[in-house]
């Protein structure tokens, strides 16, 4: 029975720890995907935005944000502490009973660090081309360190929304929504790019430099998604968890087919055209969606639940850029924080635990706390250091200003 036990606790670690790499793996994929939806002047900024936001991640949520979100509380206020290198004895595994653990408490650090990186890796798109470097960096370890953890204690850690009932199985509202609430705190002190929006009202279109690269980051995104969803279920060592492993894989990968399937017709009956970008950001969007719970619905169900938030953030992407003059170079916004918000309402249409106040509420407390928190501190780092390149820099693109080097060097340079 002990060597069970102990094959089991294996097992599962193991396949936390595998889930957790497939996350990592989504940091290449939004690299990608911002990658390739910026002009060619940027590209090398997004790329060092991206791995510096992941390293500080790892760090910052070692060095606090896991304590915070994972110390002994008090419903609100969260605790306080650091990672330590300690892990679970073989006795309290094999003799633990029911309270015994079931994988490495150090694999589960790993996976959700990983998420930390996701939510700031939507902040890095929304910002993208106009942002000053150190002033992103910076706002990283804010937001990994402090911000996102605190709100993570509420729902995931035993806080209060926990005890309210709120429901969100891998993060639609505490992941992506938590990540667009930041991203539109900061749009909407740094501004839009030159050029966006025209005196008399026109919105000029910026089209992205690399769109083979934006669709290769959607499918690693999509890949990832599995580990994202599926690795939520924290274990796979029995029938049941196998079997609602299975069924989240296959309910995140439905989700993501109509998503795309969806925003591809809207695009085509609202604009005549089969518009790529916005089937990417649908198919992102329907993943986003199910995330708040992939595992009541039934496929068809999911097939739907994705649909929606495909068509959903066709909508809103138009809604905030020709309406609210919202700049957000990749959509990232209405993917996380659109179709985030659906995903966290969409719960209700198959889970009879939730409640529609739990749900409402923990949106309403995620995207306060995050929002708010982060606009203070974006007015701080731009009172202090400021948060925009010079008009002549973003001209010349911040590839060359901000990191010294292109990214595509022999499309600007004639060799003598």
């Amino acid at each position: 029975m002990e060597q069970v036990m102990e094959l089991s606790y294996a097992l599962d670690t193991f396949y936390f720890l595998v889930s957790g790499a497939l996350v990592m793996w989504m940091a290449a994929g939004f690299t990608m995907l911002e990658a390739g939806m910026v002009r060619s002047k940027n590209t090398a900024e997004i790329l060092t935005k991206n791995v510096g936001l992941y390293s500080i991640a790892c760090v910052m949520y070692m060095i606090c944000g896991y304590g915070i979100m994972y110390g002994d509380g008090t419903g609100f206020f969260p605790g306080f502490g650091m990672l330590g290198s300690a892990d679970n004895a073989v006795a309290d595994v094999v003799g633990g009973g029911e309270d015994a653990p079931y994988y490495s408490n150090l694999s589960d650090f790993f996976f959700q660090v990983v998420f930390v990186a996701t939510a700031m890796s939507i902040v890095s798109g929304a910002v993208a081309e106009r942002m000053k470097l150190w002033s992103f960096l910076l706002f990283a370890v804010v937001l990994t360190g402090v911000i996102y953890p605190v709100q993570g204690y509420w729902s995931w850690g035993g806080g209060f929304l926990d005890d309210l009932g709120y429901s969100d199985y891998a993060g639609s509202g505490i992941v992506h929504l938590a990540g667009a609430s930041a991203a539109l705190a900061g749009v909407i002190m740094l501004g839009a790019r030159k050029g966006k929006y025209g005196p008399r009202g026109e919105v000029n279109a910026i089209p992205g430099a690399n769109l083979p690269l934006a669709t290769l980051g959607t499918f690693i995104l999509w890949l990832g998604w599995f580990g994202f969803n599926g690795g939520s279920e924290l274990k796979v060592s029995d029938v049941e968890s196998a079997n609602a492993v299975a069924l989240v894989f296959t309910n995140t990968n439905l989700a993501a087919a109509g998503g795309l399937l969806a925003a591809l017709i809207v695009a085509k009956l609202w604009f005549g055209k089969a518009d790529l970008t916005m089937a990417l950001n649908g198919a992102l969007a329907g993943l986003v969606s199910i995330t708040a719970d992939p595992l009541s619905p039934a496929p068809v169900l999911a097939v739907a639940i994705g649909a929606i938030g495909g068509a959903l953030v066709v909508g809103s992407i138009v809604l905030l850029d020709r309406k609210f003059r919202i700049d957000d170079p990749v959509g990232a916004i209405s993917v996380h924080g659109s179709a985030g918000i659906w995903g966290v309402l969409a719960v209700l249409l198959s889970n009879d635990e939730a409640t529609i106040g739990a749900q409402l509420t923990g949106l309403a407390v995620i995207f306060a706390w995050v929002f708010l928190v982060s606009l203070l501190v974006w007015f701080v780092i731009k009172l202090v250091i400021g948060i925009r390149v010079t008009e002549e820099e973003e001209y010349d693109g911040v590839d060359l200003h901000e990191c010294g080097l292109e990214a595509y060097p022999e499309f600007t340079r004639v060799e003598k």
